[in-house]
């Protein structure tokens, strides 16, 4: 019994890890290198994450700053940047590329907040799909009913908890946002 719960606590951290990897890709206006964490780049005809071609740094608040470690494929950065669709506007000097990070606008603030908001809801539902998977197995132990109901209200305090940990987080970077 304390296998399911462990099971279904570890679905949920990893439910709560990859809201946090797609939260921190929506930006708050300030540069951070994640913002270009799903670049690929073409690179010798296979996709290659950017982070393997290039160093990412910040040298100003609104800069992001890429050297890659062979100078031939700057373009080929470029060009994925480009692709990506980020509203991004890549610099590239011939040693480097510079991208500046433009202030958000009101309406764009509000609109990244429902796309958090979104995500936030997409957490909720892989908790309670979590949860279903678990009192489904609970079931099927050959548990006296008692022990059934209790295995099943620990699974619902684990929900709870972890939807509040996804309300917090939300908020948190709802409040990160509109942070001006």
């Amino acid at each position: 019994m304390d296998d399911i719960l462990l099971q279904v606590e570890e679905k949920m951290e990893k439910t709560m890890e990859n809201l946090n990897v797609r939260l921190s890709n929506i930006r708050a206006g300030r540069a951070n290198p994640a913002i270009l964490d799903g670049v690929k780049v073409n690179y010798y005809g296979s996709l290659t994450p950017l982070n393997q071609l290039a160093t990412i740094s910040v040298p100003e608040a609104r800069k992001l700053q890429i050297k890659a470690f062979d100078k031939s494929c700057l373009s080929d950065i470029e060009k994925a940047i480009y692709e990506a669709d980020l509203g991004l506007t890549p610099n590239n000097t011939g040693e480097l590329i510079f991208i500046n990070i433009p202030e958000l606008t009101e309406d764009r603030r509000k609109e990244f907040v429902k796309q958090a908001k979104a995500l936030a809801e997409e957490a909720k539902i892989a908790l309670r799909n979590i949860r279903q998977d678990a009192n489904n197995a609970v079931k099927k132990l050959e548990i006296n009913d008692d022990e059934e109901k209790s295995l099943m209200q620990d699974v619902q305090e684990l929900i709870n908890n972890y939807n509040k940990k996804v309300d917090d987080r939300l908020k948190e970077k709802e409040q990160e946002l509109m942070t001006i």
